[in-house]
């Protein structure tokens, strides 16, 4: 099967197209012939190993000291079960699904074999219908986190929300989810993406590049740092002063990503009753792999960046 690989760490350019063998499922585990993956900032993360000390030592210790442990990378998937394991109750050939890998990453390449049950090494549950396989694979990374953290916030309706990173792959799921919670949200973006953040439901949206300070008593329940410790500004460190007594601040690398096939089930069932829809900035081939990183790598991205393995 045709598969990209990465033996170093690196710039984009580390990534490359090969051929390697198919891999063959156990008792308890599906294959899955993949028809679309993403490019997220977590794979920029694991090819890259650029990342502070000391995180960068237990982050090394976890994927692969002088090189990533598993060659092939990649955390999210969308596709179609090709075959099973004599063991397996939940999937059966031909089901459509949608997933992520965990710690088997993987999902750079046409097949994967995944366990059916939850661990960290994956989870998959069936795809939402009414999207494609490119969609799908950007609302279980982007979708997962969101409701991850945002349920931290208990978020009840009236409550004023502000997300920061709006733009991105969490931002914009995350919009649409507290707005369907019934909150007044806030959204933070670059200059470029404030009409789709407000057309995805944002009340008032704030410019990073041009804005220092929240607008003057402005007060939020909670704040949702979408885009992580390694991107900062100075509204972003001063918009901790603007939660109200009590209110929360997390940031989606306020530990792991959550492998689960309830929360899968979940964004399917938002998706399929139009609560909330993903939103693609570009899509590339998987022989394009590398583009696909500069891109993303550039942390502009408006939404997410799919990947398609199965052309149609």
């Amino acid at each position: 099967m045709k598969a990209v690989i990465c033996e170093k760490y690196g710039p984009p350019e580390v990534l490359k197209l090969t051929e390697v063998a198919k891999p063959v499922p156990k008792d308890n585990e599906v294959c899955i012939k993949i028809h679309a993956t993403s490019v997220t900032n977590s794979d920029i993360f694991i090819r890259g190993s650029k990342l502070p000390f000391p995180i960068i030592i237990p982050f090394r210790l976890m994927i692969g000291i002088f090189k990533p442990r598993k060659s092939i990378i990649g955390l999210v998937f969308s596709g179609e079960v090709e075959s099973i394991g004599k063991h397996i109750k939940r999937f059966k050939q031909g089901d459509m699904v949608y997933g992520l890998s965990g710690f088997t990453f993987g999902t750079y390449a046409e097949y994967l074999c995944l366990k059916e049950t939850d661990t960290k090494t994956g989870a998959i549950a069936l795809k939402p219908n009414n999207i494609s396989h490119e969609e799908a694979t950007v609302a279980a990374y982007g979708g997962s986190l969101a409701f991850q953290y945002l349920e931290k916030g208990n978020i009840q309706s009236g409550q004023k929300v502000m997300i920061y990173g709006a733009s991105g792959n969490t931002g914009t799921i995350a919009i649409q989810i507290a707005k369907h919670l019934g909150a007044e949200v806030t959204g933070v973006c670059s200059t470029a993406n404030i009409e789709m953040v407000k057309n995805l439901g944002a009340d008032f949206t704030i410019d990073y590049t041009k804005q220092s300070y929240v607008p003057e008593g402005a007060q939020y329940d909670f704040i949702l740092d979408a885009v992580g410790k390694a991107k900062t500004s100075k509204l972003k460190q001063n918009s901790k002063k603007a939660l109200v007594e009590n209110g929360k601040y997390v940031s989606i690398d306020n530990g792991d990503l959550k492998l689960s096939s309830k929360q899968l089930n979940k964004i399917k069932e938002y998706v399929e009753t139009n609560r909330i829809k993903p939103i693609i900035d570009k899509i590339y081939p998987l022989s394009e792999i590398v583009e696909a990183h500069r891109y993303v790598e550039q942390g502009h991205k408006k939404g997410g960046v799919a990947i398609r393995v199965v052309i149609p």
